[in-house]
């Protein structure tokens, strides 16, 4: 799709107001991470990959894997907006036998291309993933959101190091780096540490193609992307530095929104901040 930098930030205030009002209805869900993300997701299902909602499983689509699959409700959002499902399911989240689980479930939702919500296996999928569409002479590209948090694991690790040795330059990796976790760990002056320190670093001595940006900018999001597609013999990541709980100032850079649901008055507060963004 062709949209502006100002139609993609509708989409993505759209969203957020879905994500807060979504979780307040049912009373469960997380809010921080989907804030923090949801412009990347909207470029992506928006600008970036080559799909199609009529045909979600058509072979020659790109793939998407949300690896911090807690965030499930910001994609969903974004699935909504795109057409891959009525925006009136969101009321459903969560609910018994619905499509719309804490975490997604490839079996019953058109659009998913992985299950996720054990943290750290998502980005194994997507490696996994990249790596068939090699053998198999495949042109599709895979893209995979990890969170800083869930980078303590050692599974993303052992992707990391496996990838590059595969030359999967198909393979797109996001690092949402809101450089807040749920709860983090206790420190000196009662200071929260961040997750992963020196990402780029890390990932570089692994063998990627880094690219750091702000990843609340969609300019900067589409230069990354062209980049990523312009490298060969290695896979990309982007280091997209965000903020946890953006859009809502009293939600931003606050741990206790990882997964707070809102009261009636902190929901109609953060829906005026975004109907005034949007």
């Amino acid at each position: 799709m062709t949209l502006s930098t100002e139609e993609l930030t509708k989409k993505a205030t759209q969203a957020r107001r879905q994500i807060i009002e979504t979780v307040h209805y049912a009373g469960a869900g997380h809010v921080g991470g989907p804030m923090s993300a949801i412009d990347l997701l909207i470029y992506l299902y928006f600008k970036e990959m080559n799909i199609d909602p009529s045909n979600p499983r058509g072979e020659d689509r790109d793939r998407f894997v949300l690896s911090k699959g807690h965030s499930a409700i910001g994609l969903y959002s974004v699935l909504a907006l795109r057409g891959f499902m009525p925006v009136e399911e969101l009321k459903t989240f969560d609910a018994l036998n619905s499509r719309l689980q804490a975490h997604p479930d490839m079996n019953t939702l058109p659009g998913l291309d992985m299950s996720t919500g054990s943290l750290g296996q998502g980005i194994s999928a997507a490696v996994g993933i990249a790596l068939g569409a090699k053998l198999q002479k495949k042109y599709f590209r895979t893209y995979c959101i990890i969170g800083d948090g869930e980078s303590q694991e050692g599974q993303v690790w052992e992707a990391a190091d496996i990838a590059p040795k595969y030359k999967l330059d198909n393979l797109v990796v996001i690092l949402d780096y809101n450089k807040l976790q749920q709860f983090g760990w206790n420190a000196e002056e009662g200071n929260r540490k961040i997750p992963v320190n020196e990402p780029q670093t890390r990932w570089e001595a692994f063998g990627w193609n880094v690219i750091t940006i702000d990843g609340h900018n969609f300019n900067e999001i589409e230069a990354a992307f062209k980049l990523a597609k312009e490298v060969k013999g290695k896979p990309t990541i982007i280091i997209a530095n965000t903020v946890k709980g953006k859009g809502v100032s009293f939600m931003e850079n606050e741990f206790l929104w990882h997964s707070r649901v809102p009261t009636d008055e902190e929901l109609h507060d953060a829906l005026t901040e975004l109907s005034v963004e949007g």
